[in-house]
């Protein structure tokens, strides 16, 4: 299984090569290329990210998965400062990583990156998940037209492909936007993990060749990247989302920062987010939910 696995794995010249910093760091981005069909738009051409996802796990101490807000504003080395998913669409996977690696002083060890269309796949290959949306701050029943997402009362709900992309996807009807959005997809992860990480999945090894198939069937990653990384991967991301882990975003100014030329940007805070990257790779940040909203 792990040499026909390890076979099927896409590869992408993606990472920087700069100095190593502690720790092992997975920069995961989710690509919504809308060349699969998975997503209908006839007037976005190409590739754009908007899902950036920073994952450490430190040499002692908790594992991070922090979603970096794709509206981020940032310095792209050889561009003009702008948010941080234009890095994606200027250069690719090679200037993403560098750029987040500027951001945040953090090395890239592995680069991760799926499509739109890997989400309903593995969603339904795992036999669908359970997720839970809140009022407030989202208002019912909520109906998001961009998005596709249909809930009609507070509460969980199991579902499917189609619906847990509908879930990671929707901003619109949410007040605080992007950083919704990360908080629903860092628990779309950890429900994900969790539908795959049962014991029972380990006497069915057909449900085994078609999670593989549809996890590996939409996902690039680095060069270098093999099998047991991806495992090691797998297993950080439950570290990093369990009760002993940390997730959320770095701290944040403003969700509505407008420097000029770039429309509405996310402004990091400049005091404490050089400090919190430190920490996050160090592994000296307290486990639990970190960052948000300005003053959270």
């Amino acid at each position: 299984m792990l040499v026909w696995a390890n076979g099927k794995i896409e590869h992408v010249d993606a990472l920087s090569g700069v100095a190593n910093t502690p720790g092992t760091t997975y920069l995961i981005a989710g690509s919504d290329s809308r060349a699969d069909g998975t997503i209908e738009d006839t007037t976005t051409p190409g590739a754009r990210t908007d899902t950036i996802m920073l994952l450490h796990v430190p040499p002692s101490g908790p594992a991070a998965l922090i979603s970096l807000p794709r509206d981020t504003y940032v310095e792209i080395p050889g561009h003009d400062a702008g948010k941080l998913n234009a890095s994606f669409s200027l250069g690719g996977a090679p200037l993403l990583v560098t750029t987040v690696e500027t951001l945040t002083g953090i090395h890239v060890d592995h680069y991760a990156e799926i499509g739109f269309g890997g989400v309903e796949q593995v969603v339904d290959a795992a036999g669908g998940v359970n997720l839970c949306l809140e009022s407030p701050p989202l208002s019912f029943p909520l109906n998001d037209v961009n998005s596709g997402l249909v809930w009609d009362a507070p509460g969980c709900k199991d579902v499917a492909g189609p619906m847990a992309l509908a879930f990671a996807r929707m901003r619109y009807s949410d007040p605080t936007s992007d950083i919704g959005r990360a908080q629903r997809q860092q628990q779309l992860i950890s429900a994900v993990t969790g539908a795959v990480a049962k014991p029972s999945l380990a006497l069915q090894p057909a449900k085994q060749v078609r999670l593989v198939s549809a996890g590996l069937g939409a996902l690039f990653v680095s060069n270098g990247t093999n099998i047991v990384d991806l495992g090691r991967l797998a297993l950080a991301f439950r570290s990093a989302t369990g009760p002993g882990g940390i997730t959320g975003t770095p701290p944040i100014l403003s969700i509505d920062y407008r420097p000029g030329g770039v429309g509405s940007t996310v402004e990091l805070d400049p005091d404490t987010s050089p400090a919190f990257f430190t920490a996050i790779m160090t592994g000296t940040l307290p486990a639990g939910a970190v960052g948000g909203m300005p003053g959270a």
